[in-house]
């Protein structure tokens, strides 16, 4: 009997045994096997290692997030990658004690370390620096004469726009919100004829004006003046001109996508002094002073500018004087929107395009035609001149993020002690 038992009793030992190293290997396995093999992951930091072109082979690369950490070596062509887990921005740093003699970093203090950030992409480059420190401390009068220089050029581009704004403003009354997305428009026209169908740029950038141009007879004849003829209301049509800002603007990004768009490149790099600047910029300023001084003399001294001017200071009396109204609220939209075709244009160029350029900046535009006063056109220039040099003298002092908050509150300050602007007239304020 003993005997018959004994057999079972071994299988049964036998089972147990197996289920308790079973046990065991599955106590010993991480929470997150699938995460183990760095093949399934599906993010990557990657970068290279070069000192005056040549590959630093061997070099221990460690990528940290909270716990995690993963490293990498360099190989022989100086190429290292590593891949992570998941999304955040990761701390990356060199093993310095691998860097092979005859090679070092240009910042041995701070250089080892950089950052990844993989908070809205699955790629990330980080780059270090090795060889001789060549770089030189920037005098503080350097620093303003750059961040003036940049300024100006900032302001220029804001004022062609902001007439745009001012002119519609003065001879209608109306707040359009939806100025932005024709500047927006202006600058993706602008890379569809220039970067993708290769027209020369002076043609690509007629048509892009052209098509702004287009874009804005259409707003007035199809939108704004049947609501004038009903007699709508200023509030109720700047609500109407917010929600045509949206719509546009989303449709943007249906037809281009939401990627940006490099249009003339980086240009050919300019030194003058300690500014270093390019001929696309240079152009552009020179263009920008150009058309400002075509918006005088069309002001000054043709009789649709002066018609214009008449309009704007008392559309009644201007009307009771023999002058069309409607025909020269036309010609204002027409005239306005080719200008905020040239900045979508200009600032397309020099600052690349997306379906939120002009959403970006429509803020500061009509900070611009505010503080310098509503409906002049000279006071929308010295308005955008003085935003654009606050925001950019004003990184010197502050956090870049916050350059737009100041060029607000000079806005402020301003106001406070003049209502109406720089060149504003009080009958306006209100």
């Amino acid at each position: 009997m003993n005997r018959l038992l004994k057999g079972p009793a071994r299988a049964i030992n036998a089972l147990i045994a197996g289920f308790l190293i079973f046990a065991g290997l599955m106590a010993a396995t991480p929470a997150h096997a699938e995460d183990a093999d760095p093949s399934t992951y599906a993010y990557t930091i990657a970068g290279t290692f070069l000192q005056d072109e040549t590959a630093i082979e061997g070099v221990k690369v460690t990528a940290t997030l909270g716990d995690f950490s993963a490293s990498s070596v360099s190989n022989e062509w100086g190429e290292w990658s590593i891949m992570v887990p998941e999304l955040g921005k990761y701390k990356v740093e060199i093993d310095v004690t691998t860097i092979p003699e005859g090679f070092a970093l240009s910042d041995p203090e701070n250089g080892a370390i950089g950052e990844a950030d993989l908070s809205e992409t699955d790629f990330a480059a980080v780059l270090f620096s090795f060889g001789a420190d060549t770089s030189t401390k920037i005098t503080f009068a350097d620093q303003l004469l750059i961040r003036v220089y940049a300024g100006l050029n900032f302001g220029l581009l804001l004022a062609i726009a902001a007439i745009g704004i001012s002119l519609i403003f003065g001879t209608t009354g109306l707040n359009n919100f939806a100025h932005g997305e024709m500047v927006t428009f202006g600058a993706l026209v602008m890379w569809l004829a220039f970067a993708v169908l290769e027209l020369n740029i002076v043609i690509a950038a007629v048509v892009s004006i052209l098509a702004v141009t287009a874009f804005g007879w259409a707003q007035d004849a199809g939108l704004w003046k049947p609501l004038r003829k009903r007699r709508m209301g200023l509030n109720q049509m700047m609500i109407v001109s917010i929600g045509f800002s949206i719509v546009a603007r989303y449709l943007m990004l249906l037809f281009f996508d939401g990627d940006t768009k490099d249009i003339g490149g980086s240009g050919n790099i300019i030194q003058l002094g300690p500014i270093y600047t390019s001929d696309i910029t240079i152009i552009g300023m020179i263009i920008n002073v150009v058309a400002l001084a075509g918006v005088a003399l069309f002001l000054t001294r043709t009789r649709v500018g002066k018609a214009t001017r008449a309009v704007s200071d008392n559309a009644s009396l201007a009307a009771s004087t023999g002058i069309d109204v409607e025909r020269i609220i036309r010609i204002v939209w027409l005239f306005a929107a080719a200008l905020t075709g040239l900045a979508g244009v200009l600032y397309g160029l020099q600052f690349q395009a997306n379906w939120l350029t002009g959403f970006d900046i429509l803020l500061l535009l009509f900070a611009a035609v505010t503080l310098g006063g509503l409906g002049t056109a000279l006071g929308a220039t010295v308005g955008a001149l003085i935003i654009g040099m606050v925001v950019e003298v004003s990184s010197m002092f502050i956090p870049n993020e916050l350059k737009y908050a100041a060029a607000l509150v000079i806005l402020i300050v301003i106001l406070i002690v003049r209502p109406q602007g720089v060149l504003g007239k009080k009958q306006r304020i209100g």
